[in-house]
């Protein structure tokens, strides 16, 4: 059972152990994974993805699926280690470290769903036009979909190494919602 007690920011070693193993170790597994495959998934029966292409009309492109991934991974991010800090929490594996008044994790929002929707769109509002920019300047031209899958991989590990310990040390300043009771079938 951790303490109230640790070092910087009141971290216990059982929350620097969650940050190295869980939001980035794990996470880093899963979003090379997850990322290579939907990258994968979605240039299926095309020969090179394009710099940019209009979204929706002539299929994927390296710009749209970045920009794009800014949010989803962030949001999927928060939605899975938001409920993993509270299981944890509830769990007495970790203790609630509470956030400073006033701060950005203070003013987030409590339910899973518009917290991860209101921090998906910031990352891909703040980091999307950054790598837009860099993306055009570089100006590498159409890549074959085996470079696209390992970009997509590298490009995820890369972006939940980013947010996922963020993610989660807001998660431990969170009073976690009562467990819900499972619901049985009717019958």
């Amino acid at each position: 059972m951790a303490t109230a007690e640790g070092g910087a920011q009141g971290l216990t070693p059982a929350h620097r152990r969650f940050l190295i193993r869980d939001a980035l170790l794990i996470a880093a597994g899963v979003n090379a994974v997850l990322n290579a495959l939907i990258a994968w998934l979605l240039t299926l029966g095309e020969s090179e993805i394009p710099l940019a292409a209009v979204p929706l009309v002539e299929g994927p492109s390296v710009i749209t699926d970045t920009v794009g991934t800014f949010f989803v991974l962030t949001f999927l991010t928060t939605l899975a280690v938001t409920t993993a800090v509270w299981k944890e929490l509830r769990s007495g594996h970790l203790t609630r470290l509470a956030h400073p008044r006033g701060t950005f994790a203070e003013r987030l929002p409590d339910t899973r769903l518009r917290r991860a929707t209101r921090l998906g769109l910031l990352c891909m509002l703040a980091l999307g036009p950054v790598a837009v920019a860099v993306l055009l300047l570089l100006d590498y031209g159409d890549i074959p979909i085996g470079e696209f899958v390992v970009y997509k991989a590298i490009f995820g590990v890369a972006l939940g190494a980013l947010v996922t310990p963020l993610i989660a040390m807001v998660a431990f300043g969170d009073e976690p919602p009562p467990q819900e009771a499972a619901v049985s079938p009717a019958g």
